[in-house]
């Protein structure tokens, strides 16, 4: 059997996330899935590097499936791209090692979330970027940044149920830019918990409006508490934007 890797990238507007939901078929793991057990005759199954949530794009979203199939990597691509939605594309199709696995081998994962900071939000590009007209303090939001890097309990900054798993994860770098009106942080770590990107990005926020000093961050970090930490930040802005293996 065969291990066939894909890149994929897709704009999750109008999907429900990435995992496969027993009452829908609109998320982007289903999409997939029906049109590669269409094309190889076989219930095909594929593992995602990770869970996007519903309104979350990837760049680089990496997936694997085993098959019996005998087509070549072209010509799943091909036929992935003639059935697939306009919204999903498989940049690349590779056959790997028996061995690969899209979620068990993933070293970092890098996360980018675009802001539009101006007093009016642009139409072309509302459904990819997340409009805050206030303005911001940018250089006390690369401070607050810093303290999210390293290994840390992020109980904060998720809403992640399950109290069996642990919610400690390692940070390698945060970074923010400005080019005009548009800001960009991007997240790099290990791995991250269920919203977490999008919790720390509010909680950036509230300290970019100056209703939460920088240093607060080390604190949200040992109390352990969601409640205290900002606003989970809308989806729109958020993009999966590397993993690495």
């Amino acid at each position: 059997m065969r291990n066939i890797k894909l890149v994929i990238q897709y704009d999750g507007s109008r999907y429900r996330g990435w995992q496969r939901l027993g009452d829908t078929d609109n998320t982007i793991q289903a999409k997939i899935e029906n049109v590669l057990s269409r094309m190889t005759g076989e219930q095909v199954e594929i593992i995602g590097s990770g869970r996007t949530d519903a309104g979350v794009h990837a760049l680089n979203q990496v997936a694997n499936f085993k098959t019996n199939s005998t087509m070549s990597t072209s010509e799943i691509q091909d036929y992935c791209y003639r059935y697939l939605p306009d919204d999903i594309v498989i940049k690349s199709v590779e056959e790997v090692d028996d061995r690969f696995h899209a979620r068990y081998n993933v070293k970092g994962k890098k996360y980018l979330y675009r802001i539009l900071n101006s007093k009016y939000h642009d139409p072309f590009i509302r459904k990819y970027i997340t409009h805050v007209p206030e303005k911001l303090d940018l250089e006390a939001m690369k401070t607050a940044a810093n303290y999210f890097i390293g290994e840390h309990d992020f109980t904060s900054f998720t809403t992640a149920k399950s109290k069996k798993k642990s919610r400690v994860k390692k940070v390698f770098d945060v970074e923010i830019f400005k080019d005009g009106d548009i800001i960009e942080i991007l997240f790099y770590g290990k791995g991250f918990l269920h919203n977490m990107v999008r919790i720390m990005v509010g909680t950036l926020l509230e300290v970019g409006y100056g209703k939460m000093k920088p240093e607060y961050i080390k604190e949200l970090l040992e109390k352990k508490d969601r409640s205290l930490a900002g606003p989970t930040a809308p989806p729109q802005g958020l993009f999966l934007y590397e993993v690495e293996y």
